[in-house]
């Protein structure tokens, strides 16, 4: 099998693109996927700083890697999750990255915090999942806000987005459809821009990126994972992507093209004063009095 940009040994085939490449033109192929989904989205600029939020596995390392690569200035967020040897090891292979390259990471323990995720999830009587979500959110806008940083960026994949998609279709729920999008704006200083810029990527070409650039990454799955409905959706598009090669990306595209109809519906309007929505125990963006995060964290 040869590349077919340089008619050199490829080391990859990429059938739902139908061509196969070697190292460095698959290096090309990713870089120019990013750079189109930026420019696409009008996600972030050189001038910005992008706080890129990882977990030490090899999407979101791969998207700082690609960031930094391509001229952005991109500093890190880890949350350390308090799961015992998983968090450990994550924090582990995240720290190995930041010092072998001189990058600037913050990190935040939700040990420290006070409450870890699986102690949160027990006394919430609430799915791990559902309570990570929030807990890490907040983090995200909190620590963007607070710092300065202009777009908080994260590792979502066209897997991970499809997933939601087709999860999300399945149960018609269309207020989370009109808000599904690689790009969620600002509001004023209070909620900073959220990007995906690997959102035409697979994970297998993330997984790819990586082990072909070196990056040492995070391989087992989170063990509060383990049965969500999220990854049974993403076996059926896997089915589906092996039957119809491109399945995926014609089923992401296709809603973002779309998308604006499920908008119209739910007849979503941005915030017009966002000073006044905001949570009285913790000052982070709200529309409810009390926020999801201090409801979990503080419960009265």
């Amino acid at each position: 099998m040869k590349c077919r940009r340089c008619r050199q040994r490829a080391v990859i085939d990429l059938k739902s693109h139908n061509t196969a490449f070697c190292a460095d033109c698959f290096f090309v192929f990713v870089e120019r996927q990013v750079r189109r989904a930026i420019k696409e989205h009008q996600m972030c600029s050189r001038r910005d700083r992008i706080l890129v939020c990882v977990s030490g596995g090899k999407d979101s390392l791969a998207l700082w890697d690609l960031l930094l690569r391509l001229g952005y200035r991109a500093e890190g967020l880890y949350i350390d999750l308090g799961i015992e040897d998983y968090s450990r090891r994550s924090r582990e292979k995240v720290e190995a990255f930041v010092q072998g390259r001189g990058l600037e990471l913050r990190v935040v323990s939700l040990e420290e915090e006070g409450f870890p995720i699986p102690e949160l999830a027990r006394r919430n009587r609430r799915a791990e999942c559902s309570v990570c979500g929030t807990v890490k959110r907040h983090y995200f806008n909190r620590v963007a806000a607070e710092g300065g940083y202009d777009v908080v960026a994260t590792g979502h994949n066209l897997d991970d987005e499809a997933g939601r998609l087709l999860g999300n279709l399945l149960h018609w729920q269309w207020e989370y459809l009109s808000k599904q999008s690689p790009v969620l704006p600002g509001v004023g200083e209070a909620l900073v821009k959220k990007v995906e810029p690997l959102c035409r990527l697979t994970e297998r070409e993330t997984a790819a990126y990586a082990l072909l650039r070196g990056i040492d990454y995070q391989l087992e799955e989170c063990p509060m994972s383990r049965g969500a409905t999220s990854l049974k959706y993403k076996e059926v598009l896997n089915l589906l992507e092996d039957w119809m090669p491109g399945t995926k990306a014609a089923f992401y595209q296709g809603f973002l093209k779309n998308s604006e109809i499920f908008r119209r519906e739910t007849d979503q309007a941005p915030l017009e004063s966002p000073s006044s929505f905001r949570c009285s125990q913790c000052g982070q963006p709200s529309l409810a009095e009390i926020c999801n995060f201090c409801r979990l964290t503080n419960p009265t």
